[in-house]
């Protein structure tokens, strides 16, 4: 039986993580170095790479970047290559990278549409058959874990019928994908989170026009209030998650879904 030690140790063993540069990615990433693995930041913005590979390398950490477009076929194929180049193989696969515009429906067109079901459900697609390509290559087990959202169960607002489209379709993805990958020793599985404080997150709030008269104060409240924790997530809640599903910890799942919410889903 192995220890507590061993089961979470990840030396040796080789993440890539889309949108890893900042937020949820970023929670993830720095478990997954920090438990030993090598690990691959893939993002669209360089200069949030940059600074990322910077942050954790000063830990001595193995940590690289790549310039990548989930949603773009070629830039996935260059990624699973370099990741391959530098550190000899692909182990575990996170798929996070993700956007979420709020447009109602009444207003979406569908380029809105298609660019958010491109990047979040297309990319998990295209990130997962080459990633899984390799894996398969080197005849050794293989993790993969994807970001869906609570909205994958259940809608959180109005404005996000594209999002929600295409959480639960990797939601969807995420089961199939496991009875087909099993055979091969490859786990997959997908982690549901709540309302988690981001960068991207304040962002969005900042943005939001709040409606006259509306004190945005007591709106938050009312907001933690339907939360059973009372607090919003943070990154490495997620994290942590990442790391046990990434670990030989969870080595009997696979085609799961782990809620990580503060409870939200039971109000």
């Amino acid at each position: 039986m192995q220890s507590l030690k061993e089961l979470f140790d990840l030396s040796g063993k080789t993440a890539i993580v889309t949108g890893g540069a900042v937020g949820i990615g970023y929670g993830i990433v720095y478990r997954l170095a920090e438990a030993g693995a090598n690990v691959v930041i893939a993002g669209r913005n360089e200069e949030e790479n940059t600074k990322a590979e910077q942050e954790l390398s000063i830990k001595k950490w193995n940590v690289k970047t790549f310039k990548t477009d989930v949603a773009v076929e070629e830039d996935v194929k260059a990624m699973v290559k370099f990741t391959v180049d530098t550190f000899g193989s692909v182990d575990i696969l996170v798929n996070n990278a993700g956007i979420y515009p709020s447009v109602p429906l009444a207003e979406m067109n569908k380029a809105d549409f298609d660019k958010v079901l491109a990047i979040n459900l297309g990319g998990v697609f295209l990130c997962t058959k080459y990633a899984s390509e390799q894996m398969i290559k080197q005849g050794k087990s293989g993790k993969i874990i994807n970001i869906t959202s609570i909205d994958a169960l259940h809608p959180s607002s109005i404005g996000l019928a594209h999002y929600d489209a295409s959480k639960h379709g990797v939601w969807g993805f995420t089961k199939n994908a496991a009875l087909e990958l099993a055979q091969h020793n490859i786990w997959i599985n997908a982690i549901a989170p709540g309302g988690i404080m981001t960068p991207g997150v304040q962002k969005l709030q900042q943005a939001m026009p709040t409606p006259k008269g509306v004190d945005m104060k007591k709106l938050i409240e009312a907001f933690l209030n339907k939360i059973p924790m009372h607090r919003m997530g943070e990154p490495d809640d997620i994290g942590k998650v990442a790391l046990f599903l990434a670990s030989d910890m969870s080595s009997y799942m696979t085609g799961t879904q782990i809620v990580v919410d503060g409870g939200v889903l039971l109000s």
